[in-house]
């Protein structure tokens, strides 16, 4: 679970009655997309033949550059999603991460899924013992990559819903 039972107007577009602006969605888009890339590798490293977590990172990356649709975007980040299913540990994290950030063109809130899921797929990979050291090191990683446009907002998300993400965000 990431997402909240009642929707942050914040993550909602200017258009359906939020205060999302659009570049701030296109921002929020691409730092979802560089998080779930920072660890597509973990999945590439188990199955390299099937693109579908890249191509969500690529549909999200199209879509804010407008080569693609929304529905497009969404499309690619759901079967990034399916070709998590019957894996289990980092792997599978990193393709849910790459699904979250396909998403993210369609329900801006799911950026937070993106880097939740990323860092578990860090935490997944560390060798044991080192877990949580690994997954704070992806979990600052991950914010010094926020554009000053919208860091106060992700970091005030992620605080209003670490418990709904694994608590991942206690960096």
């Amino acid at each position: 679970m990431i997402l909240p039972k009642v929707r942050d107007p914040r993550f909602v577009t200017i258009r359906r009655g939020g205060t999302l602006t659009d570049s701030d969605h296109h921002l929020l888009a691409l730092w979802a997309a560089s998080c779930a890339e920072h660890v597509l590798g973990l999945f590439e490293s188990v199955r390299p033949d099937d693109p579908r977590p890249r191509e969500a990172i690529e549909h999200a990356r199209a879509w804010v550059r407008g080569e693609v649709k929304m529905t497009q975007a969404r499309a690619a980040g759901g079967h990034a999603m399916g070709a998590a299913r019957d894996l289990r540990g980092a792997a599978r994290h990193a393709a849910y991460a790459a699904g979250q950030a396909g998403v993210v063109a369609h329900v801006a809130a799911h950026e937070l899924g993106a880097a939740a899921y990323a860092i578990k797929a860090a935490r997944a990979a560390a060798p044991e013992g080192e877990g949580e050291v690994a997954g704070r090191l992806e979990c600052q990683w991950q914010r010094d990559q926020l554009p000053d446009a919208i860091r106060e907002l992700v970091l005030d998300d992620q605080r209003l819903r670490n418990d709904i993400c694994w608590s991942v965000f206690d960096c």
